[in-house]
């Protein structure tokens, strides 16, 4: 089963929820099906875990970056690049914004309003389980409420990360599928994917999802990993 999804997609969710390796992801998998894409980093937020950081091999497959002035690149202020307005009113097949985590990092969206309000816009709300205030249904919605609050764009899909990185196991990815189910029975939303590690794949059952599923190489590493 395939992602179906074009046009401009914003990827947010809670801090941690996994939302840029998500962006980056989706990036790469769709480039390499021969869709046109491109993917702006607007997480102002977290200084670890950005699009930014795959830039390299996104390139390499062709996706077109848009980051931040250089001068900015580390800064935790809500600047935007002007290429990121040319962006929405241009954009591709396929067009991602990696937004900040919570309601905090979405505010930067708020400022996108005029150009966003005259596009079809594809919002995301990752949620995974095994971080902290999305791992009930009600955490989750009061999550979806704030982030919708600040960045004044209504969410429209939903996707389950569900994963502690290396220790995941199966049943982690079954448990965060059947929460991201009841989530989309109390808000009526279309579960647009759920995702697993390339390594975890061949250990699932598919046939237990009704949705596609991404496949995640990890092209977004910790800096306690280099160490």
């Amino acid at each position: 089963m395939d992602i179906d999804i074009k046009g401009i997609v914003i990827i947010c969710g809670n801090y941690g929820s996994g939302k840029s390796e998500i962006a980056v992801n989706l990036a790469a998998k769709s480039k390499l099906k021969g869709m046109d894409v491109k993917i702006a980093d607007l997480d102002l937020v977290n200084p670890y875990f950005r699009s930014r950081e795959a830039i390299i091999p996104l390139e390499k497959l062709g996706v077109k970056v848009v980051l931040p002035e250089r001068k900015y690149m580390h800064a935790d202020l809500p600047i935007l690049a002007p290429a990121v307005a040319g962006l929405i009113q241009q954009p591709s097949e396929l067009t991602i914004l990696d937004a900040g985590g919570d309601d905090v990092g979405v505010t930067v969206l708020a400022a996108l309003e005029d150009y966003l309000k005259q596009k079809t816009v594809h919002m995301l709300q990752v949620i995974n389980l095994f971080r902290p205030y999305t791992e009930t249904v009600e955490g989750c919605l009061k999550i979806k409420a704030e982030i919708e609050a600040s960045s004044k764009i209504k969410i429209t899909g939903l996707v389950s990360n569900a994963n502690l990185i290396d220790e995941t196991i199966p049943e982690h990815i079954y448990k965060g599928y059947d929460l991201v189910l009841d989530v989309a029975k109390a808000t009526g939303l279309k579960i647009e994917f759920i995702t697993a590690s390339s390594q975890m794949i061949p250990q699932l059952d598919m046939d237990r999802f009704h949705c596609p599923v991404l496949t995640i190489d990890r092209l977004l590493v910790p800096p306690w990993k280099n160490i």
